[in-house]
């Protein structure tokens, strides 16, 4: 004869064998045949467990049981774990039929336990009984009733006043009665919640749960959500599932109210499709400007992966409720004024994205990431924040990677799409169609190291658009952005000396880089340097065909040596500082550049643009971020960095550099409104990194012209911790323009001023404000303002947010009120408050303090997208 507890959701039977004289074989009894399925089944389904749980009482809804063994393994190595049996007696009832185990049966394998007073067992019938004090327990639950009965051979089951906590996730609940008949049951008067039970904040009850472990779904009727006493969701059928199969259903709507698009209402629907691929779709009202459609849908295979998504909007009122926000770019005349009604952008608005990836083997991938909007406007009218805001264009990208112990590879096309609608095509980067790239760098020995790095690009543009009305504007209006190809190689060699508290490392390279342009941009390259001949000539020269011809070169080249040397000493002692023990470390280090002066003005700028200056360029080979042009050097950079690193857990409490760059000749080579670089000295940069204790961090950046005395760069940050979640943040950043006049107007001479100030402030355990304040110093005006309040107990936290944010280029401000209830454990609803505060608090999530925060300057290629949203916009 046998006792059994069969699986539910992957759990094996635990099965206990004993044996009377003149005992048959019989079928193994199966008691308390829901274990975990009772669990899933009462929250359906609840939300993954990634909560903080800190201000839950240490309250156990089922306390654990004292004649339980500690649990061993787990649900997967039950099969081959042994059954124990312990306690109690065994005798045959009064019509020798019925056997009797009593006084505290105990049946334990694995992970599993299974106890009970008295159990009673009808060998011919298959009908049993289990009275008083019936517990079960596993890695992930624990569960009580006080009766429990059924019938082995018929497979049918009750058990009567259980009570269950879960031990693998927060949650706890009971039911009134279960019947079980093989693969179906049904739970009566159950309840869930994650809230302790001295303090039921929240509860889920349903009169009736069905189940069915087969299909592997749940149905509830007439289940209630209760915040407190008060009912506040009623559904009289629900459907859910019970194992982690994926089922297709309505998931948790984003709710929101905002003074650009009113009432809005985003209801995701997923669509389970098959194991390895699903769909969810974004119906979504906003009563200010209407409906619209949005999706995503999403693969997995054995090689690679991907998602696709898009949003469509069949009608915007938007353009035609605040016309103001649409304007476009005219030469001679407003640079920027209302556009006609006829081209205001209402109809079939939407966007589209895809980011896959396909191992080929094991060195090389293929991957695409792609990216698409209707408008210019669309940023603007579908982004909800100032990073949103600040993005000029969208880029696609497609290509095969590869890489290899020395190595990397690849080929990629990539296009440019303009989403800014204060700009013109002629602002937009050149597309690559195609660029082929190769790096390989390998150490021979300790002191020799050679390597290559290789770029072969055809770069081809979009072609400029003007307006009509444009006295400039071509029959056509549009003219085409002529291209060319570019091939660069740059091989090395190194010879890195390194000791313990020393290191020489000089580099010798060489640069090629050759062209092949397009007619018309080799016409006007030679145009412009023959107008530059003329103007460098006071008069004395006059621009002539024959000039221009002598400029005109549609295959021009560039090489020259590089040759640098980066040297360095570490120096280390021991120090006390009140107490703690401190290694103090000195680095000086100096860094010797040298690249002769090569005439580059008829090669055009595809992809190149000067570096800002920082301490990063004190030891860079090259100004410009392109190969379109290498500057010339004859300089040498002297730092020094200083370093206090506590002895006992390793943390760096200071470090602070400074460095300087001295020029031995003119730096020659510039692009755009640049300047040379007279002999002489750089700007000095300083960078300083405190933190005095735990809580506090201090940052600033400093860079000072000694030539212009005045500053170009600075930046402070600061954050203070205080409590277990709190903190404050403080950050003002300046920088000069570079390329105006000291004497211009402030608005001409500073690139930008701000301030920023956020804080979540904890008034107590459950009462939290949270703020932000972004404002332009430069501009006079508030880039984001947000003010809130959250409360947050065990199980259950509200977030109110008001938040005033830019919405668009012409510097309007939007309103928004976001409101957001979160039941712990089982789900939200409202707008996903989280991630905007987690955007413009650093620290707002402890995980996030080691992140950098986003720029609010970089343009929005090669985002990634969440899979619950379907905008282009991250903090929607």
């Amino acid at each position: 004869m046998a006792f059994a507890l069969p699986a539910c959701k992957g759990y094996g039977n635990l099965t206990a064998v004993f044996r009377l004289p003149d005992a048959r074989v019989r079928k193994p009894l199966r008691l308390l045949p829901l274990s975990l399925c009772i669990a899933i089944a009462l929250p359906a389904y609840a939300a993954d467990d990634n909560e903080n749980w800190g201000l839950c009482p240490l309250i156990d809804a089922v306390p654990s049981f004292d004649d339980a063994p500690a649990p061993t393994g787990t649900a997967d190595q039950r099969a081959a774990q042994p059954t124990d049996i312990d306690g109690g007696t065994l005798q045959r009832g009064s019509d020798e039929q019925n056997i009797v185990v009593q006084d505290n049966v105990r049946l334990s394998r694995g992970d599993q336990f299974l106890g009970t007073d008295k159990l009673s067992y009808n060998q011919e019938s298959g009908k049993y009984t289990a009275e008083g004090h019936v517990r079960y327990q596993d890695s992930s639950m624990r569960l009580v009733a006080e009766h429990a009965e059924g019938d082995q051979n018929a497979d049918q089951h009750r058990i009567d006043d259980v009570e269950y906590q879960l031990t693998s996730r927060r949650g706890n609940g009971g039911a009134e009665r279960i019947d079980l008949n093989g693969a179906k049951g049904a739970l009566h008067g159950s309840t869930y919640s994650t809230c302790a039970p001295n303090q039921r904040v929240w509860e889920l009850r349903a009169h009736r749960i069905d189940l069915n472990t087969d299909e592997g779904m749940g149905v509830a009727h007439n289940a209630v959500l209760r915040i407190g006493k008060v009912p506040v969701l009623y559904v009289p059928w629900l459907m859910f599932p019970i194992d982690d199969r994926r089922r297709t259903g309505l998931l948790f709507p984003n709710i929101g109210v905002s003074g650009k698009n009113g009432f809005d209402w985003r209801q995701p629907i997923y669509l389970n499709l098959a194991p390895n691929y699903d769909a969810t779709l974004f119906p979504r009202y906003m009563s200010k400007r209407g409906v619209a459609m949005g999706g995503e849908f999403r693969w997995l295979y054995e090689r690679g992966s991907g998602e696709v998504s898009g949003n469509w909007m069949p009608s915007d009122d938007l353009p035609s409720n605040d016309r103001n926000r649409y304007t476009d770019y005219r030469r001679g005349g407003p640079a920027l004024f209302p556009i006609p009604a006829d081209r205001l952008p209402e109809k079939n608005r939407g966007e589209f994205a895809l980011k896959t990836t396909h191992r080929l083997d094991g060195t090389w991938y293929a991957a695409a990431n792609l990216a698409w909007v209707s408008d210019k406007y669309y940023l603007q009218d579908f982004s909800n924040s100032l990073y949103g805001q600040s993005a000029i264009s969208l880029r696609s990208e497609v290509g095969i990677y590869g890489r290899g112990r020395y190595w990397d590879a690849s080929f990629t096309a990539d296009h440019n799409q303009l989403a800014d609608f204060t700009l013109q095509e002629n602002s937009l980067a050149y597309d690559r169609l195609p660029r082929a790239s190769f790096h390989w760098a390998q150490p021979w020995n300790k002191w020799v190291e050679t390597g290559v790095d290789t770029e072969a690009v055809r770069f081809q543009h979009e072609d400029m658009k003007f307006t009509p009305g444009d006295p400039a504007a071509p029959p056509g209006l549009r003219t085409a952005i002529p291209g060319g190809s570019r091939f660069d190689i740059k091989p090395y060699v190194s010879l890195p000396l390194e000791g313990a508290a020393w290191f020489i490392r000089p580099k010798l390279a060489w640069r090629y880089t050759a062209y092949e342009l397009e007619g018309d941009l080799a016409q006007q390259m030679a145009n412009q340097q023959a107008d530059a001949f003329v103007a460098a000539s006071n008069g004395t020269a006059t621009k002539t065909p024959e000039l221009v011809r002598s400029f005109y070169n549609k295959s021009p080249t560039r090489s020259l040596p590089i040759t640098s040397i980066d040297a360095g000493l570490y120096f280390d002692r021991e120090t006390q500082i009140r107490g703690d023990n401190y290694i103090h470390t000195l680095e000086p280090r100096v860094f010797y550049l040298r690249a002769p002066y090569r005439d580059q003005n008829g090669i055009p700028l595809f992809d190149t643009n000067p570096m800002s200056f920082s301490w990063g360029a004190l030891f860079r080979d090259n100004r410009y971020s392109g190969a379109d042009r290498q500057t010339d050097a004859n300089q040498l950079t002297t730092a020094l960095t200083t370093r206090l690193i506590n002895s006992e857990d390793g943390r760096e409490r200071l470090a602070a550099s400074i460095g300087q760059i001295q020029y031995f000749d003119d730096i020659r080579t510039v692009i755009g409104a640049e300047t040379p670089i007279k002999q002489g000295k750089s700007a000095w940069v300083a960078d300083v990194s405190v933190s005095p204790s735990d809580r506090w961090t201090l940052n600033a950046t400093y860079q000072w012209d000694p030539r212009l005395r005045s500053e170009d760069v600075a930046t402070f940050r600061a954050r203070y911790l205080f409590r277990d979640s709190g903190v404050v943040n403080f950050a003002y950043r300046y920088r000069r323009n570079l390329s105006a006049a000291l004497d211009a107007p402030r608005d001409v001479r500073d690139q930008y001023e701000q301030a920023d100030f956020s804080f979540l402030y904890p008034i107590n355990n459950n009462w939290s404000v949270v703020g932000r304040y972004y404002y332009s110093i430069k501009d006079k005006r508030p880039l984001e303002q947000i003010g809130g309040v959250q409360w947050e107990s065990c199980c259950l936290a509200v977030r109110l947010i008001a938040r005033r944010y830019q919405r668009n280029r012409s510097e309007d401000l939007n309103s928004s009120l976001q409101v957001e209830f979160e039941l712990k454990g089982l789900g939200s609803a409202g707008q996903n408050t989280e991630r905007v505060l987690r955007r413009a608090i650093l620290g707002y999530n402890r995980d996030d303090l080691y992140l950098a925060p986003p720029s609010p300057t970089v343009s929005r290629q090669n985002r990634g997208n969440d899979a619950d949203d379907s905008t282009l916009d991250p903090t929607l």
